[in-house]
């Protein structure tokens, strides 16, 4: 497969499949750090399929009130969240086909406190391209900037209103809770992984 020109993206959390996507099929992915934090986004929220349906899983975070700017956002403590995202991944993917091959390499991303929600999100990107075998070229931005020239889905690829993209069909793969709820589209790669596992890579 020919690789796609430079793009641009959002820091995530666990991004989706599209996200990922990008990382796999383009020549180099600049990572935004300079963006105002927004809120109900990627960047600090993925979705996996539950019993009842999609849930969001979203990572608390705060701010000095000097800036809102993505880069400047520490990971919060508040609501025992580690222990409830874990609790929530083992509860819908426990019976998954490949739960138990990744679990010790998720499981460290839910005991280990990182202080700034960029460097939380790199490590689960990096952790994720090696389970995907994925070798993506990764350069971060130095300051949120208009780039004509460039694929830009920096604000594209977002859980709400996510805006076209030609470049992404959600080809659809076997889910725990299909049958329940038939194919969910664009969840977590987690999704992706606990269900497909090392051929997890030809649905990007």
């Amino acid at each position: 497969m020919d690789q796609l020109p430079p793009c641009l993206l959002s820091t995530t959390y666990f991004g989706p499949v599209q996200w990922y996507q990008k990382l796999h099929r383009h020549s180099v992915v600049w990572m935004e750090r300079h963006d105002s934090f927004i809120k109900q986004t990627y960047r600090n929220r993925c979705v996996i399929a539950a019993t009842h349906g999609p849930l969001a899983l979203t990572v608390p975070v705060e701010h000095d009130g000097a800036s809102t700017l993505t880069r400047d956002m520490r990971v919060s403590d508040h609501g025992n969240w580690r222990h409830l995202h874990w609790n929530a991944i083992r509860s819908a993917y426990g019976e998954s086909p490949f739960f138990e091959f990744y679990a010790d390499d998720l499981a460290p991303f839910f005991e280990k406190k990182w202080e700034f929600l960029v460097d939380f999100n790199e490590a689960v990107m990096h952790k994720m391209c090696e389970l995907l075998d994925i070798q993506p070229c990764v350069k971060h931005t130095e300051a949120y900037e208009p780039h004509p020239a460039m694929a830009d889905f920096r604000e594209a690829i977002r859980p709400k209103h996510p805006l076209p993209d030609p470049e992404f069909t959600p080809l659809p793969y076997y889910q725990v809770f299909g049958q329940k709820h038939g194919f969910l589209p664009n969840l977590s790669i987690l999704d992706l992984l606990m269900n497909e596992g090392n051929e997890s890579v030809l649905f990007l």
